[in-house]
């Protein structure tokens, strides 16, 4: 049971495009998942002319900030995250009234975005190498072959966790030379502006600019000539969009979409309490509304009632309630729409005779309106149904058995997905070996979820779960090009020689 939450005054955000604070006529209203008759605040809702402004700001300063060695960004960078934690209660008190998690996840999440950008800042050194390609028979030039920043970027991010998912590709591009424009989620802009302007104040006029508003005004953000590569993190559908608009000006995109995450439990698997452990939060983080979340669990016939098991003593210790309240371990789903589709699709389950197990015990009192679900286990579903087919985002886990490795290498691959997928097994020669042959861009081992990804390693999906790499060099390197410059070897040695 969880007790009333004080909120402050609501918080008030404004844009932010070349070094000034700009109010709207019109904002986004901004409303608590958890008691959604009550607003949070609001955030300026930006017009067309205010997004191409904020294009023309940070094309403006492109120049001057591509023209800094790699090292010169990194300090100015450093500098502009400097105190960045003096405001994270705050942060992570705004983001979880505004998005509904608890308030440990929304504290993580502003955590993380410093991590990230400190872990770019490490890769300072390798932004700006550049090769030799020395004269061959039949090739009589020697080509230094450089890279080079792209322009003007646009990051996208999703309301989930926003601010660590802006920092896997914010400080790799602006350590890379290019200017941004940060545009936050309609539904969660609060703690992210906040924090983006902060750092944006810090650095010079144009370089990092926040914009916020409807979707219906942000085409120019995307569509824009003066765009050079729009970073969107989001559902399929929306990438979709976003690709179809950026084909009409050719801007290049990184993708980072859904996800229908495959855990694989081998019949060798460990299933004590720190492995069951990791799984729970693999699986109900978020309540559920992570990407990267395990999505359907794959378990050898033989462990299934111990899996099971194991899930349901960790889901009888639910609470669910306000984000912020003490005592709270699960919040509401963010959208009203999405409860009611993972509703649906847990009731088809039941309805065609799968074993449906819930717990919690839903909040009444102020709260009986919020978008709380009580989270569930569907054991042995048909694999047909939507509950495993399509990507829940709740909390929700089908679990389904299998006879040996094959059959569960088919069973996760045959999906629409390949974000991430994790191989459970006390053979680590097994676990490298299926783990290859798994259709997705990250694999753990014995592990799973977004708290247990290694923040230097190259992250992102196959199939339709997106394309191009965030995080480490790999993710620098998304929003450079290259450029070769070729001298004839004669001349170059005759230089040299006068020299």
């Amino acid at each position: 049971m969880t007790g009333t939450v004080s909120t402050t005054a609501p918080v008030t955000t404004g844009l932010y495009i070349g070094g000034q604070v700009r109010s709207t006529e019109e904002t986004l209203e901004v409303v608590d998942p958890a008691k959604p008759g009550e607003v949070v605040g609001h955030a300026a809702a930006a017009t067309e002319q205010d997004v191409a402004d904020a294009v023309a700001a940070a094309k403006a300063a492109y120049p001057a900030w591509s023209a800094l060695s790699a090292q010169e960004r990194a300090a100015q960078m450093a500098a502009a995250i400097e105190g960045i934690a003096d405001e994270r209660d705050e942060d992570a008190r705004v983001l979880s009234l505004e998005n509904g998690k608890i308030r440990t996840e929304s504290w993580v999440d502003a955590l993380v975005f410093e991590i990230r950008w400190q872990l770019a800042l490490s890769l300072v050194d390798e932004v700006e190498h550049s090769k030799v390609l020395p004269p061959a028979p039949g090739i009589p030039v020697a080509t230094t072959v450089q890279y080079q920043p792209l322009g003007v970027v646009t990051v996208i991010v999703p309301f989930n966790w926003p601010m660590a998912i802006l920092a896997a590709s914010l400080p790799h591009a602006l350590l890379a030379g290019n200017t941004a424009i940060v545009k936050p989620p309609p539904s969660t802009p609060l703690a992210t502006t906040r924090l983006v302007q902060r750092v944006a104040e810090k650095l010079p006029p144009g370089v990092l600019n926040v914009v916020t508003g409807r979707d219906s005004e942000m085409a120019g953000l995307i569509a824009n000539p003066d765009v050079a590569k729009v970073c969107f993190t989001g559902s399929v559908n929306g990438g979709k969009k976003i690709m179809e608009m950026a084909s009409r000006s050719l801007t290049r995109v990184t993708l980072e979409l859904g996800g229908n995450d495959a855990a694989i439990f081998r019949e060798d698997a460990v299933l004590d309490d720190a492995h069951l452990d990791r799984l729970f939060a693999a699986i109900y983080d978020t309540t559920g509304q992570i990407c990267m979340n395990a999505k359907r669990v794959y378990v050898h016939r033989s462990r299934m009632d111990e899996l099971v098991a194991g899930l349901s003593a960790r889901l009888e210790q639910v609470v669910l309630g306000h984000g912020l309240a003490e005592g709270t371990t699960m919040g509401p789903l963010h959208q009203p729409a999405q409860k009611a589709f993972v509703t649906e699709i847990i009731e088809e389950a039941r309805d065609s005779g799968a074993t449906v197990l819930e717990f919690g015990e839903l909040p009444g009192g102020e709260l009986a309106e919020g978008n709380f679900l009580r989270p569930a286990v569907v054991v042995d579903p048909d694999p047909s149904l939507r509950v495993v087919v399509q990507e829940q985002f709740g909390p929700v886990i089908p679990v389904i058995p299998f006879d040996d490795d094959d059959e569960a290498v088919r069973l996760a691959n045959d999906s629409w997905g390949g974000l991430c997928a994790s191989v459970w097994t006390a053979d680590t020669e097994t676990a490298t070996r299926l783990g290859g042959r798994l259709e997705c861009g990250y694999v753990w081992v014995n592990d799973h979820g977004a708290t247990r990804l290694d923040l230097r390693a190259p992250f992102g999906g196959m199939k339709q779960s997106g394309m191009g790499r965030e995080q480490g060099i790999e993710g620098v390197r998304a929003f450079q090009d290259t450029r070769s410059i070729a001298h004839l070897a004669d001349e170059t040695e005759q230089a040299d020689a006068s020299a």
